[in-house]
């Protein structure tokens, strides 16, 4: 394992670059009952206790609603630049229709105040997958009037906290919501509807360019941008023309057919009229308010993705990937033509996924070379999980798989982006850890453990992890190099 000095590490980040960390209201907050708040799709989702892989459920997940004031001194103890975090929307506007609900507003209103006291940037997600249940009961996202829902929740965010909020991110991961919550039901709301699940994607991005111009007409003081996940599709064998086409076909869904319409003002060829066809009206005009100029885009990065031909030994997804998630692999593959393969050469995350950090460059420059008014990047989410616990000599997670992981991805960020790179040009402004604390990680429940900081299942106590101390020294040494003025 090859861990990077401190000090030497700190002297390869960039000036002005933000390294922070992210989490989403569902994942930390508990309190699900608290102070107003009514259920979420993902409440509704987790009265089955099979849906989690181990039977949990986030009623109380870290915490954090009630802790927030730790976990920010957590963040300013490690020295971080910037925070993202998302606001539970059903804890602002608790029923259809009603007065926003002065407990919430009060909560968010401290988190940013204790922020701003830190000196931390702030980045506040509006969306984070937690949709409020009495949408879902009509048709959710399958609906336009979610998305007009959504425009009037970001107004009333943007007239309370334009003045406190840094950065605003709309809507974070929309593919993943309509691929794993509608087309499929790995996610809530579980709707299971296959390519009937477009809609949900038009009204999304709707919703995106909407709450966009709400922010706008607010006057904000923040930078206004969103997040979306991708992952370099590649074939296979580039001589296996199934596979070519396979790799060609699922690199539209994962990171162009909901890119191009923020990005280019279009969907990729042929979308558009599949997308009506399954059932959404595409109004005119649509597409303009999608793509309303952003002032940054959130990129999130994982792992590639690679496209093999034939049903696959697993099926379309390998059972590496779906027995993290509480998804048995099926026992006979099924007919698909093409399947997920796995990287045999790579090593492994907990998850399943392929460590390549490589392929974050390759990432940026296909944006690069898509879009030729790419507006300035952050790299909105980042991070691993691992099989880990505690050692019992030292008190702590001597996580260094994590800070050889996070080094690695900061380093290729910067070598591929630099002069010569394969991303030469491409602005990115920040990197953000996902994710502070081990959290509950939707359908894998609590044993993906991704953070920086352990907490106790039982005590919820936070213990930092050694990367959370790798993270504190190398910011503490930015700071220290940076000119006396």
């Amino acid at each position: 394992m090859n861990i990077a000095d401190a000090a030497d590490f700190a002297a390869e980040i960039p000036p002005n670059f933000l390294v922070g960390t992210a989490t989403s209201a569902f994942q930390i907050e508990g309190a699900v009952e608290q102070d107003g708040r009514t259920p979420s799709t993902w409440d509704a989702w987790l009265g089955d206790p099979s849906k989690a892989v181990d039977g949990s459920d986030a009623r109380n997940a870290v915490d954090h609603y009630n802790r927030m004031p730790q976990d920010v001194a957590l963040m300013r103890e490690a020295g971080l630049d910037a925070y993202r975090f998302s606001v539970s929307w059903s804890r602002i506007f608790p029923e259809p229709g009603g007065a926003p609900n002065p407990a919430g507003v009060d909560f968010y209103r401290r988190l940013l105040q204790e922020l701003s006291d830190a000196g931390i940037t702030s980045v506040l997600t509006l969306f984070h997958w937690d949709t409020p249940a009495y949408l879902e009961t009509g048709d959710g996202w399958l609906s336009r009037d979610t998305a007009t829902a959504f425009a009037d929740y970001a107004a009333f965010m943007g007239q309370e906290f334009g003045d406190l909020v840094d950065y605003w991110c709309t809507i974070n991961e929309p593919a993943t919501v309509v691929g794993n919550g509608y087309a499929s039901e790995l996610h809530a709301p579980a709707r299971n509807a296959g390519l009937k699940a477009l809609p949900a994607a038009h009204h999304l991005l709707l919703a995106h360019g909407m709450a966009v111009q709400a922010l706008r007409d607010a006057s904000v003081r923040g930078k206004i941008g969103m997040s979306n996940v991708h992952s370099p599709v590649v074939p296979a064998s580039e001589k296996d023309p199934l596979a070519t086409a396979g790799a060609a076909i699922v690199d539209v869904a994962y990171n162009w057919l909901f890119a191009d319409p923020v990005l280019k003002g279009e969907y990729p060829w042929g979308i558009e009229k599949l997308t009506e066809l399954m059932g959404a009206t595409i109004h005119d005009g649509d597409l303009e308010i999608i793509s309303t100029p952003l002032d940054f885009y959130g990129l999130n990065y994982y792992m590639p993705t690679k496209i093999a031909s034939g049903p696959g030994p697993d099926g379309p997804v390998p059972a590496s990937m779906l027995i993290p998630n509480g998804q048995d692999p099926s026992p006979v593959p099924l007919p698909t033509p093409v399947h997920q393969a796995e990287w045999p050469d790579r090593d492994m995350t907990a998850y399943g996924w392929p460590i390549a950090p490589e392929y974050l460059g390759v990432m940026l420059s296909r944006m690069r070379d898509r879009y030729p008014n790419l507006p300035p990047l952050l790299i909105t989410e980042g991070g691993v999980s691992f099989e880990e616990s505690p050692d019992p000599d030292r008190g702590r997670v001597e996580d260094h798989n994590r800070i050889e992981y996070l080094q690695d991805h900061l380093r290729t960020l910067f070598a591929t982006t630099s002069a010569g790179g394969v991303a030469e040009g491409v602005n990115v402004g920040g990197y953000f850890i996902w994710s502070l604390v081990d959290n509950w990680e939707w359908a894998a429940g609590y044993r993906q453990k991704f953070g920086l900081v352990h907490v106790d299942r039982i005590s919820l106590e936070r213990t930092p992890k050694a990367s959370y101390s790798w993270v504190r020294d190398v910011q503490r040494a930015r700071q220290s190099q940076q000119p006396s003025a």
